[in-house]
C-alpha cells in the first residue's frame, strides 16, 4: 500500500467499519467525532513516513527513526478544512466560534479584529486548528488575505549616519541579541532582558518542594495521585504557561516594532542549540539563560514578519565576527573573551559596548549588500567566510497574498488565483496569518488520537 495521505484515507473508509468497533457493545464509535479528526491524523502520519522514507534514501538530510504513535500525555489537536466552521458573526459580541460537531462556543478573547476583516470581504477563514494547551481549548484560523505594500520613503530623502568608512541610512537597523540585553540596536538603544523565568524561579521551586511532599503517582505499584498534588501540579503548569505567555508577546511586540520602524533589518545567524548544547554544570546558568532569552524566536518572527509588511531583512553568517570587529576601521581584533564588555580598538583606540559595536556592524552590512559587494558562499572556507559572511538579500517588497500553509497531505491544493498572484519570477511567497482564541469553558475531548498540527499564537498579528 502507498503512503501518500490519498491511499492511506483511501485505505481507512475501507476498514474504519470493521476497526472502529466497541468491543463491548458491538457500536461502531468512528461517526461520533468529525470526520477531519482522522483526515489531520492521516496527513501528518504520511508526511511523517514520507520524511522517513526521504531519509533512508538520502533525498533528506539528518536522521530520523521510523513514526511512533502518539502517546497519551501529547498534544491533542485536530484540524477542521471542511464543515461548518467559523466566527458566529451574528450577534455583535464578537465572542462565539462554530466548530464541527462541537457547535457554538464562547471564547474568552474577543473575535473583532478578525470578524471586521471578514465582514469587510478582506479575510478569508480556510482552517481551524483546535489543540488542548496548559489546561485550556484553543483555536487556530489560518486566513487568507491581501497584505498592502509597504509606502517606502523616497531615496533623496533618506539621511546617512557614519558608520565608520560607510554611510547607512537610518533606515537600517542592526540587531545584535544577547543574554545581558536582549537586543542592541545599532542607534544606540539597548533592550533590557526581562528574564521571564529567572523572575518566577522562586516561586517554582517552592511549587516543586511542595509537590514532593505530596502523595504523586507510582505506576510501579499502581498508586494515584493525592488531590492535594494534582492541585499542586496544575499551579505548576499554570506558571509555565505564564512564562511562556510573556515571553511570547514581548517578543512579538520587540519584533513587530523592527519592522514598523526600519526599512532594513540585520540580524544574525546564531546557533542557539549548540550554544546550549555541552557545558555541563559550568555553563548551567549561562544555559537556562539563553534558553529564557528566546533568541532564536527572534529571527523567527521576523522572517516572516518582514515578508508581509515588505520590509527588508539580511541574516549574517553565524562565523562573522561582529564583536571581535571595530566598527570604525574594520580592524578584527583576535580575542574578546565575554567578560570584557567594552570593545577597545588596538589600531585605532575606538571603544564602544561590545553589543553596540556589533550591532553597527551588522547595520553596515547592508551597506554592503546594497552596493553590490559579493558574499562569501557556502563552499568557501570558514576563515574567508568570517571575513565576508553569507547574507541573505532583503526580500522584495511588493503586494503579497497572506496564505494560511495547508497540512502536507493538502498541499497543492487551495486557491489557484491565490497562488498564482503571489507567485513571482524566482519563488512563490507564501505567508501566514492566524487568529488564536482560546476557550474560557472545556468542551468534550477528541476521542480520536490525531496527530499534532501547527498553531501561531495570537500576537502574530
Amino acid at each position: 500500500m502507498s503512503w501518500s495521505a490519498y491511499s492511506l484515507r483511501k485505505h481507512w473508509n475501507t476498514v474504519k467499519n470493521d476497526v472502529a468497533v466497541n468491543t463491548d457493545t458491538g457500536k461502531v464509535w468512528w461517526p461520533e467525532n468529525s470526520k477531519e479528526a482522522y483526515s489531520s491524523g492521516i496527513a501528518n502520519c504520511a508526511a511523517a513516513l514520507s520524511n522517513w522514507s526521504d531519509i533512508r534514501s538520502g533525498k533528506r538530510k539528518g536522521s530520523m527513526g521510523f513514526p511512533r504513535f502518539k502517546g497519551k500525555r501529547a498534544l491533542l489537536s485536530c484540524r477542521f478544512t471542511t464543515g461548518s466552521f467559523g466566527l458566529v458573526i451574528d450577534g455583535g459580541d464578537r465572542r462565539h466560534i462554530q466548530l464541527p460537531r462541537i457547535g457554538v462556543v464562547r471564547s474568552a478573547e474577543s473575535t473583532r479584529k478578525l470578524a471586521r476583516k471578514i465582514v469587510a470581504g478582506t479575510a478569508r477563514i480556510r482552517s481551524a486548528t483546535l489543540s488542548y494547551r496548559r489546561g485550556r481549548w484553543q483555536v487556530s484560523f489560518s486566513v487568507e488575505t491581501t497584505l498592502p505594500a509597504r509606502a517606502l520613503p523616497p531615496a533623496t530623502t533618506r539621511t546617512a549616519a557614519a558608520v565608520g568608512d560607510r554611510a547607512v541610512g537610518r533606515s537600517v537597523v542592526g540587531v545584535d541579541v544577547g543574554v545581558k540585553h536582549l537586543a542592541v540596536l545599532s542607534t544606540g538603544e539597548m533592550i533590557e532582558n526581562p528574564k521571564h523565568a529567572r523572575k518566577r524561579a522562586k516561586r517554582l521551586r517552592r511549587l516543586g518542594r511542595r509537590a514532593s511532599r505530596r502523595v504523586g503517582p507510582d505506576r510501579r505499584t499502581g498508586q494515584q495521585p493525592s488531590r492535594r498534588w494534582l492541585r499542586t501540579r496544575e499551579q505548576i503548569r499554570t506558571v509555565h504557561a505564564r512564562i511562556a505567555d510573556s515571553r511570547r508577546d514581548h517578543l512579538h511586540k520587540l519584533t513587530t516594532r523592527l519592522v514598523r520602524d526600519f526599512d532594513t533589518v540585520v540580524v544574525e545567524e546564531l546557533n542557539i542549540a549548540g550554544m546550549t548544547r555541552s557545558g555541563g554544570v559550568y555553563k548551567r546558568g549561562l544555559n537556562r539563560a539563553l534558553n529564557d532569552a528566546g533568541l532564536a524566536e527572534i529571527r523567527r518572527q521576523l522572517m516572516y514578519k518582514t515578508e508581509w509588511t515588505g520590509t527588508g531583512l539580511h541574516v549574517a553568517d553565524r562565523w562573522y565576527p561582529s564583536s571581535k570587529t571595530c566598527s570604525n576601521c574594520q580592524v578584527v581584533k583576535a580575542k574578546l573573551p565575554l567578560k570584557v564588555r567594552v570593545f577597545t580598538c588596538d589600531a585605532c583606540g575606538f571603544r564602544a559596548d561590545r553589543d553596540h559595536n556589533a550591532a553597527l556592524n551588522l547595520a553596515a552590512l547592508a551597506a554592503i549588500v546594497d552596493g553590490g559587494a559579493s558574499s562569501a558562499s557556502c563552499g568557501r572556507d570558514v576563515k574567508d567566510a568570517r571575513q565576508k559572511p553569507t547574507i541573505r538579500p532583503a526580500a522584495r517588497r511588493a503586494d503579497g497574498i497572506a496564505v494560511g500553509t495547508p497540512h502536507s497531505g493538502e498541499r497543492g491544493r487551495g486557491n489557484p488565483a491565490a497562488h498564482a498572484e503571489c507567485t513571482n519570477d524566482t519563488q512563490r511567497e507564501r505567508y501566514r496569518l492566524a487568529y488564536s482564541s482560546s476557550f474560557a469553558g472545556r468542551t468534550t475531548k477528541p476521542t480520536a488520537n490525531v496527530a499534532n498540527a501547527s498553531m501561531v499564537p495570537t500576537n502574530e498579528l
